[in-house]
């Protein structure tokens, strides 16, 4: 019979799991970050008929978020870098979390023009959201050994699926049943929520109270980043945001593929966070509570093709010791699967066009490991700064798409040059991976 005390030895000697319960968060909190960028997408059709607003000024609205998103990225990269991730993040979930809330006044102050302040509401949110996957990638950086960073990078960036799943549904059943105003402040006041939960419980690994020494050298003895927090003193006192540093980021050939890849993939994302929620009521005739069940089909088929990429990828990684294989393969085999979404434009039926959107967003869930990637080649001293750039080129492609879909809407009365056009970009992903980036490896810096 083993004695207590022996008992709790052997438990001693356990890695504990708190780096799980630190993805589960990271991940209810990026599907709430995604559910507020679609808000307007859910609520846009009843807000528009409402408040007179065109397919155009529609597009420009969707885009705001974007302009801000991309400009807000390689400051907010640096303030993770300076500060830390937890005052940064937390301060992010807050801000975004009151503008998407404010949102739901819109048209109710008598002379604010209704475009302007709908663009700059947005134009908020993308602002205080732009530290938030920057922050996603340096827990992932700090909490995971190598070899799992596939399968947790693949978790948080699931979310943006598993976001629409969840909420799609629930925006729609509230602009059907209580008017567009609610999708708003229902989704600010669970950011509030969200926000006190992030500072409860996300702590750097050699801090956090609840794990054990087993699991902090296990992550450690992996290559992540234990003591990444500690740097955000010494960043304190020599800023990571220098122009010579930005030069390095831009002056590599591998960086630069696998910016431009991600911005390919985000082609695919916007659209379907923007304007496939639209597409569904004015081109294909549902209404806005049956378009958010739809919505909610290829988004759960995305969610379990970023599952399934992130695990792949990693499996790769353990049996072949390939980092550029590993990535590659799933990237590749999803991206060729994406291209389905141009096959909408010739389906007839509903049913067929939410088929082939779904089987797009498995495989493009199934290539989406781009974070994972920047985990891997990003330098240590620089994660924040290098993530905060990968994302701001990344989320170009929300500022094009949006614009680019309402004047094709506007000039043609229909969505499928809009569907080309996306599935286009599936295929520039794979040759930006395949042909620009050439071998995945982490970028020293000079």
């Amino acid at each position: 019979m083993i004695r207590p005390a022996t008992a709790n030895a052997v438990a001693a000697d356990r890695p504990s799991h708190v780096r799980y319960r630190i993805i589960a968060l990271i991940f209810l909190i990026t599907s709430i970050n995604y559910a507020d960028r679609a808000t307007f997408s859910i609520a846009g059709n009843a807000a528009s008929g409402e408040l007179g607003i065109s397919p155009v000024q529609t597009g420009f609205i969707l885009s705001a978020f974007a302009w801000a998103y991309v400009l807000g990225q390689i400051p907010g990269g640096a303030l993770l870098d300076r500060f830390g991730t937890k005052r940064i993040y937390a301060g992010a979930i807050a801000l975004w979390s009151i503008f998407t809330a404010m949102q739901g006044t819109v048209g109710l102050i008598a002379g604010l023009p209704v475009v302007a302040t709908l663009f700059a509401m947005r134009f908020m949110v993308g602002f205080a959201e732009s530290p938030s996957f920057p922050g996603n990638a340096r827990l992932v950086a700090a909490w995971f050994p190598g070899a799992e960073r596939g399968t947790a990078s693949a978790i948080f960036n699931s979310a943006q699926y598993f976001s629409l799943v969840a909420f799609a549904p629930l925006m729609g059943w509230l602009v059907h049943s209580f008017g567009w105003r609610a999708v708003f402040w229902v989704m600010g006041a669970l950011g509030l929520a969200a926000t006190a939960l992030f500072l409860r419980y996300i702590h750097s690994p050699d801090r956090h109270p609840s794990i054990n020494a087993a699991e902090l050298a296990h992550i450690e003895a992996g290559g992540g980043l234990i003591h990444m927090e500690d740097g955000a003193a010494q960043a304190a006192r020599a800023p990571t945001f220098t122009w010579t540093n930005i030069r390095q980021l831009l002056a590599n050939r591998m960086m630069l593929g696998i910016y431009l890849g991600q911005y390919c993939i985000n082609v695919l994302t916007y659209f379907f966070v923007t304007w496939f929620p639209i597409y569904l009521v004015k081109e294909r005739g549902l209404n806005i509570m049956e378009a958010g069940f739809a919505a909610a089909v290829p988004a759960l088929c995305g969610f379990v093709g970023g599952l399934a990429g992130g695990y792949g990828s990693d499996l790769i990684l353990r049996r072949t010791g390939s980092l550029d294989l590993a990535r590659k393969t799933p990237l590749v085999a999803g991206m060729l699967l994406a291209t389905l979404i141009i096959a909408c434009v010739w389906a007839e039926s509903e049913t067929l066009v939410i088929t082939f959107m779904a089987l797009a967003f498995f495989g493009k869930g199934v290539a989406s490991l781009g974070w994972a990637i920047m985990a891997d080649v990003a330098p240590k001293q620089l994660a924040g700064l290098s993530g905060g750039v990968f994302n701001m080129f990344g989320n170009i492609a929300g500022i094009v798409t949006p614009i680019v879909v309402g004047f094709i809407l506007a000039a043609t009365g229909s969505f499928d040059w809009a569907l080309i056009f996306v599935g286009a970009h599936c295929l520039l992903t794979i040759f930006a991976f395949l042909v620009v980036v050439g071998p995945i490896r982490r970028l020293e810096l000079a």
